[in-house]
């Protein structure tokens, strides 16, 4: 099997993800101009079906036969860091497995990995590895899918490397390809996942669970209420920093942990507070602990940018972020560089533009 670092050229490309008896398709040509055409995007949801009839079923969508790559969501895989083994590049996915053996919440037996370098190899200091850890399990429902509808299964991506490739393309069209920026996803209204890149590398991806009732929440809490629960008031009884960043002893690898459950966290309400208003500050607050935790961890890399995807309230979720964390933050929209999506509905979109990010791996990748 191969993971987004190796991939296969071809003309029409298409990009699938299958979680939850939900497929997420995108089919699209690179141009000569270097954007990619949008032929085809959707969502199709298995239900009541038989696999037999939902394979006919895509396959009278004019999905059979191509060349495809998949993206695993968030909820299929868990995404790693350790300390990089003192063994040579051949020997690394070897260790990382006997590594991560009493991280993962599945046997070690029962996993496929594969691991990737954080940052870009120029810092000082110990070097570390993303772990990407998916059960047998899930591989085999995506390519028992591909089998069905003959798709040559070239890449299996994941939704941080995926998230990485459009915030880069983003920097790179701006200029700014070697700052550190940083991108927030809603995903399904329950998870929100963030990833910071400079030079075209990862060098951060955190997930945390969403508060109930934060996708529905107004965002708009008085000032003064937000800022007690980061900056005053109720922060004496906040976790502090040093004890949420990731540990790099290698010994928790805490990437995609959820800090929102932590004594901390449950003291995040106030006398009066509506529960809609208690999500939307534990989401401010993660948000700036998450932040926090990269600036004291690559002080030397200062942020440039923030952006956020809330699906239609996009706009709406930056402009509020802006106001609370005192930093721009902007909506990402990738649609200028995949003509040919914008006429999507909303929600189609929400699930299809991470498959975008997919697209955007051309290149053979160093571990």
């Amino acid at each position: 099997m191969r993971w987004p670092w190796q991939r296969k050229s071809s003309g029409d490309q298409l990009v699938v993800s299958w979680s939850g008896q939900t497929l997420a398709y995108v089919l699209a040509r690179a141009r000569q101009d270097g954007l990619y055409e949008v032929l085809k995007l959707g969502v199709a949801h298995q239900g009541a079906d038989s696999m037999d009839a939902f394979v006919h079923r895509l396959q009278s969508l004019g999905l059979k036969g191509f060349e495809a790559s998949v993206m695993l969501r968030p909820e299929q895989y868990q995404l790693l860091q350790i300390d990089t083994p003192a063994v040579p590049p051949e020997e690394l996915r070897a260790a990382a497995r006997y590594q991560i053996r009493d991280m993962i919440n599945s046997h070690v037996d029962d996993v496929t990995l594969d691991v990737m370098r954080v940052g870009d190899e120029q810092q000082k200091g110990k070097s570390h590895l993303f772990v990407v850890a998916a059960t047998n399990a899930v591989v085999r429902s995506v390519l028992d899918l591909g089998d069905a509808m003959h798709w040559d299964v070239a890449v299996i991506d994941i939704q941080e490397t995926a998230q990485r490739n459009l915030q880069n393309a983003l920097a790179a069209r701006d200029g700014q390809a070697d700052r550190a920026n940083a991108t927030l996803v809603v995903v399904n209204g329950q998870e929100a996942v963030l990833t910071i890149s400079a030079n075209e590398e990862l060098f951060y991806a955190r997930s945390f669970d969403l508060p109930e009732g934060f996708v529905e929440a107004s965002w708009r809490l008085e000032s003064e209420g937000l800022a007690a629960a980061t900056t005053g008031g109720e922060a004496a009884a906040f976790t502090p920093v040093q004890d949420y960043m990731p540990d790099y002893s290698g010994q928790q690898g805490a990437y995609g942990h959820d800090y929102s459950g932590t004594s901390g966290g449950d003291l995040l309400a106030s006398p009066g507070m509506s529960v809609q208003d208690e999500s939307v500050q534990r989401f401010l607050v993660e948000v700036q602990r998450s932040l926090d935790v990269w600036d004291r961890t690559w002080s030397t890399m200062p942020l440039h940018g923030l952006s956020v995807y809330a699906g239609g309230r996009s706009d709406e979720l930056a402009e509020w972020l802006t106001a609370q964390l005192g930093q721009t933050v902007v909506a990402l929209d990738v649609r200028a560089m995949f003509p040919g999506c914008e006429g999507a509905p909303t929600d189609v979109q929400a699930m299809c533009w991470p498959l975008l990010g997919v697209l955007l791996r051309t290149e053979s990748r160093k571990l």
